[in-house]
């Protein structure tokens, strides 16, 4: 889910400090400089959709830990899939966005899309302080580079 700077802006990862439109700066040049509409228009030019496992959820402010497990709703990733039957790959930006999937996506998916190769990446979030930037671009650079170019 987005958080609350999010929700607020009607764009994805509008916190000033999340990494995620500078990691996609980086890599497809699709960076926090521009205008909202064009980061998104160049990621879609490169076949990547940004989408929330969760069509909805309480909690109280922005962490993903705070998410309320039995008010979650996930969205329809069966039409979503359908809809854009090119997906060769999902990508999770943390661990909270993959347990959700398989915990409230996945058993509810037939056929190939069930099978599709699914891999978590370091959060992005300045609350995953794990990683620094230029170790969390080097994760994001080899998992999203395309198949003839990873190792």
């Amino acid at each position: 889910m987005p958080g609350v700077a999010s929700l607020a802006a009607g764009q994805y990862y509008a916190h000033p400090r999340n990494l995620f439109w500078r990691i996609m700066g980086e890599l497809f040049g699709a960076g926090p400089d521009l205008a909202y509409a064009e980061r998104v228009r160049r990621l879609k030019r490169r076949g990547i959709a940004v989408w929330d496992v969760l069509e909805s959820c309480v909690r109280e402010g922005s962490l993903d830990s705070a998410i309320e497990e039995d008010s979650i709703f996930a969205n329809d990733f069966a039409a979503f899939y359908r809809a854009h039957p090119a997906i060769e790959r999902v990508f999770f930006n943390g661990a909270k966005a993959e347990a959700a999937y398989r915990r409230h996506v996945l058993k509810a998916l037939d056929g190939p899309v069930a099978g599709l190769p699914a891999l978590r990446l370091p959060s992005t979030s300045p609350a995953h302080a794990a990683l620094d930037f230029e170790q969390k671009l080097r994760v994001w650079k080899a998992a999203l580079a395309p198949a003839d170019k990873r190792n």
